[in-house]
């Protein structure tokens, strides 16, 4: 089956599908999909497949380049049939969601763990924040071709869309459980409480931008602006509370609700 489902596809230019969608490598419907396209494994065998043509392509994406690398190439690379890695990833760009995904994940635990013993909603959010960049240290050399791709705000790979709704969602609850588990979080209105996640984590996406163009060792000058940004928004967010700024953060919550949460994807696509 993985070896006629192979014959149905061609690597293009870009290594993408071109063809009809691949069914699964055993006879009967296929796996529950993923949003875009991503097959969600049901069998330890299945996810340890998916997994080691993940961690091919993230090699192969790291020696080769992204647009040089095919989904042929990978499969050849993770031993398995062109079909079979149709079959988990329906196209190459998917593998970039997976990425996402896993490495969101991953940020995530580590985050969480790092701001474990403390309250001070300053010192959560600096922790989060450079957790993402040590989280996402082997993969500098070669970001800024996967953002060539996501600034394209028609991409499935923008952070912005549908398709990469399951990784935003993730750290939008991590940036709830940043203010959630501070001091902070109980002084300040309601309303904005519910608005902040959403609000730190396009925080994080100007921190990823300075970091996919930061070439200093160890991106030290966006861990510099992370040390220093991150107390002037914990003052910002802190001021919010006395009434004094209460005009203001009205205004600044109709802003956020009106111009900026609607260009965020809510929905996976199914």
């Amino acid at each position: 089956m993985d070896d006629l489902a192979a014959t149905n596809r061609t690597d293009g230019e870009n290594g993408t599908a071109e063809a009809s969608a691949v069914p699964g490598p055993e006879s009967g419907p296929g796996p529950e999909a993923l949003p875009g396209g991503r097959a969600k494994p049901k069998t330890d065998k299945s996810e340890a497949t998916r997994a080691l043509i993940l961690e091919t392509a993230m090699r192969l994406f790291q020696e080769r380049g992204y647009e040089k690398t095919t989904m042929r190439a990978i499969a050849t690379e993770a031993g398995v049939s062109v079909g079979n890695a149709y079959y988990y990833f329906s196209a190459k760009e998917f593998l970039i969601q997976g990425f996402y995904d896993r490495m969101t994940y991953e940020h995530a635990a580590d985050a969480k763990r790092r701001m474990a013993h403390t309250r001070d909603f300053s010192e959560r959010l600096q922790i989060a924040l450079t957790s993402w960049l040590d989280t996402a240290a082997p993969y500098h050399e070669f970001s800024a071709q996967f953002f060539r791709t996501a600034a394209d705000p028609t991409s499935s790979l923008s952070p912005f869309s549908n398709e990469s709704h399951p990784a935003r969602a993730t750290a939008v609850e991590l940036f709830r459980d940043v203010l959630q588990g501070s001091e902070l979080a109980p002084k300040l209105d309601a309303e904005l409480v519910e608005l902040l996640p959403d609000v730190l984590w396009l925080y994080l996406m100007i921190v990823v931008l300075y970091w996919v163009f930061d070439r200093t060792p160890d991106t030290e000058r966006t861990r510099e602006f992370v040390r220093r940004s991150t107390p002037l928004a914990a003052r910002v967010i802190n001021l919010s509370r006395y009434r004094v700024f209460r005009p203001i953060v009205r205004d600044a919550k109709g802003l956020i609700q009106d111009f900026i949460l609607p260009t965020i994807g809510k929905t996976a696509v199914k």
